[in-house]
């Protein structure tokens, strides 16, 4: 376990090595390009027209795109949060929160860092997801963690299951057992829906299947592609990778995303790992899910300003807007009709 002042000064360190060091996936890829979307030359449809909105943990979404967790408990990462938020509410997106564990103490340190994670003010409308870790649910009151998503003003509640990245990380939290009981009685109790998520290194169908049945509202697959967690660790720890075949492990975002949508085929589900244009998130959507989400290329952006989030987060969106187009779907629904084909 981390004190609490280790936990804001590990959060910065995992800040700088996601902005200067090589961070993603090394071999695997996000398979997506494994994927074409069909090219309709003769479309039916007006780019102007072609309707992104969706509905997501009962919130409307002006695009199927939410600003993945990112960070919290530091100065810098209250600065962060605040420019996200900002962005979210002018695009009408959603935005998750970087995990809460902290504010989960009842001593000053924990008080004053619960400040970044305050964002209702500048965002009233988004869709707010708050942030827990699997690991630190047993032993945790149901209690403590809604008074934690009251604070904020919370919607919904993402809980984070991490085992690969509590392995690397120095004094990680690596006993897991007994977990999926913890995460039953968090959802049966709290009153706020509740998504599953990983972190980079992907839920596929053992997970899946071990989800089926649970009082949960959603699944973000966060697969491999993206940003390594495992390999962020290391660098951390010990300012290298040590183990790389650790550090790109993983299962590929449009694999996972696959997967859970054959275990779990009546839930909603949430693609990230490796999303980084409005091509990849037209493809994760014609695939089967129902929102995407991406972090870490709006991390420097974040730093710089609200406005250069929302630069990056319009640029995507305007790509998505045209892939449905030239695909000939109109909205949402139509794209996932029109699905992928598998490149030859």
């Amino acid at each position: 376990m981390t004190g609490e002042g280790g936990l804001s000064a590990r959060k910065l360190r995992h800040i700088d090595a996601c902005l200067t060091g090589p961070v993603d996936h090394g071999r695997l890829t996000t398979g997506l390009e494994r994927f074409e979307l069909p090219y309709d030359a003769l479309t039916q449809t007006s780019l102007s027209e072609v309707d992104l909105s969706t509905r997501f943990l009962d919130a409307r979404l002006r695009a199927p795109i939410l600003i993945g967790a990112m960070t919290g408990g530091a100065e810098l990462a209250g600065t962060i949060n605040r420019n996200l938020a900002q962005a979210a509410q002018k695009l009408g997106i959603g935005l998750m929160l970087g995990s809460q564990r902290i504010m989960l103490g009842n001593d000053p340190a924990s008080t004053a860092a619960a400040v970044s994670f305050e964002v209702r003010d500048l965002a009233p409308d988004v869709l707010l997801i708050g942030n827990i870790g699997l690991a630190q649910l047993a032993g945790t009151p149901v209690e403590l963690v809604a008074a934690a998503l009251r604070r904020i003003g919370a919607n919904a509640l993402a809980v984070h299951t991490n085992p690969l990245q509590e392995a690397m990380q120095e004094a990680g939290d690596t006993d897991f057992s007994g977990s999926l009981d913890a995460l039953r009685r968090l959802a049966t109790e709290l009153d706020y829906p509740v998504l599953v998520k990983e972190v980079g290194h992907g839920i596929g169908t053992a997970a899946a299947e071990r989800l089926r049945g649970l009082p949960i509202a959603a699944v973000d697959v966060a697969g491999a592609g993206g940003t390594s967690w495992a390999r962020v660790e290391q660098v951390v720890r010990y300012g290298e990778v040590r183990s790389p075949a650790l550090a790109d492990w993983g299962i590929p975002t449009a694999e996972a995303l696959l997967e859970a949508r054959q275990a779990l085929p009546g839930l909603p589900l949430m693609a990230s790992g490796g999303i980084r244009t409005g091509m990849d998130a037209a493809k994760a959507l014609a695939l089967g899910a129902d929102v995407v989400a991406l972090a870490r290329p709006l991390l420097a952006p974040a730093i710089e300003s609200a406005a250069a989030v929302t630069d990056v987060l319009s640029t995507l969106i305007e790509e998505l807007r045209v892939c449905l187009h030239c695909a000939g779907a109109a909205d949402l629904i139509r794209l996932r009709r029109i699905g992928v084909r598998i490149r030859d």
